[in-house]
């Protein structure tokens, strides 16, 4: 027997959980997503969220109010009388009113091994604090900030080389195969839920701009996991001299450049852009001028005379 549910999410993250979802038979019967945004550079173009474009396409029923806490939508989120909610990466906070709505809760799947890596940014704070393996869990959702009980686990190995992209993109495929198993483990009573333990707890605080500037006199690895844990979005950067202008440039690949002289912070070899930090040196591998496209290094180097990184 499918499962009548409302999908709630926005990020490109939460598709991949949607399209399972609506293969493996369930009922959904609303999408909720953040509202239209607008786009281009005169705000005159109005894009739609990954999950509103995708909703659509499936020929689901989408709403995308711009909170949830007034009467009127809670009333609107009872009548849809539903055996459940699944929210991932939705963007809104749920009061106790949606919470409460569905016969067996709200589930969230979450892309770090809870309690670590409670909050926003989990899959960038793994691969910048040198985590070797991060997961998805199941868990479902209560008032707390990723405090709920965890159902189901996966875990996931953390590349040397792994970039925020490339675990993003990962986490999205394994969250949706568990929750279709999570699904259906709750369709035959078999969802068992395991509190949380509170003493290993650490938190995934957003990425604020101003932590997003490479700091060239930190350790060789710690500037690396920077770089891999920003990449592609929001991007770590520095700036660069090239053709006697100081410009902008985000750093979208690097690897630890073993063998490289190391001189003082942000000294750098114009030929390779093997660029020194305390106590090693990172070659740069992926470079983007701010409103430009992104580039090989050796296709920047072609196009671009550095002179100095800072």
């Amino acid at each position: 027997m499918a499962l009548r549910l409302a999908f709630m999410g926005t990020s490109v993250f939460s598709v991949p959980i949607l399209k399972a979802l609506v293969a493996a038979g369930h009922d959904i019967v609303a999408v909720y997503s953040q509202p239209p945004r607008s786009a281009g550079r005169r705000g005159l173009d109005i894009t739609k969220s990954p999950v509103q474009h995708e909703a659509e396409m499936l020929r689901l029923t989408v709403h995308t109010p711009r909170t949830l806490r007034n009467t009127e939508e809670q009333a609107r989120f009872r009548a849809l009388s539903l055996d459940a909610i699944i929210a991932v990466a939705y963007g809104l906070l749920l009061p106790r009113d949606v919470l409460d709505a569905p016969r067996f809760g709200c589930f969230n799947a979450h892309a770090s091994l809870l309690p670590r890596w409670r909050g926003a940014a989990p899959i960038q704070r793994a691969i910048m604090a040198g985590d070797t393996e991060t997961g998805i869990m199941i868990m479902q959702m209560d008032e707390g900030f990723d405090t709920g009980p965890v159902a189901l686990a996966e875990k996931v190995a953390i590349g040397q080389d792994m970039t925020a992209g490339e675990l993003h993109d990962r986490l999205s495929q394994v969250a949706a195969d568990l929750m279709v198993k999570a699904m259906a483990d709750l369709e035959q009573g078999r969802l068992l839920l395991t509190p949380q333990r509170e003493e290993s707890v650490t938190y995934a605080y957003k990425i604020s701009k101003e932590e997003t500037r490479i700091d060239w006199g930190k350790p060789a690895t710690v500037v690396y996991r920077h770089i891999c844990g920003l990449s592609p979005f929001p991007g770590a950067w520095c700036e660069m001299d090239i053709a006697g202008r100081r410009e902008r440039v985000k750093i979208l690949g690097a690897h630890l450049a073993a063998g490289q002289p190391v001189g003082r912070p942000s000294s750098f070899d114009p030929l390779t852009l093997a660029v020194s930090c305390c106590d090693g040196a990172l070659l740069l591998t992926r470079l983007q001028k701010a409103g430009g496209r992104s580039l090989d290094v050796q296709d920047f180097i072609r196009g671009a005379t550095v002179t100095a990184v800072y």
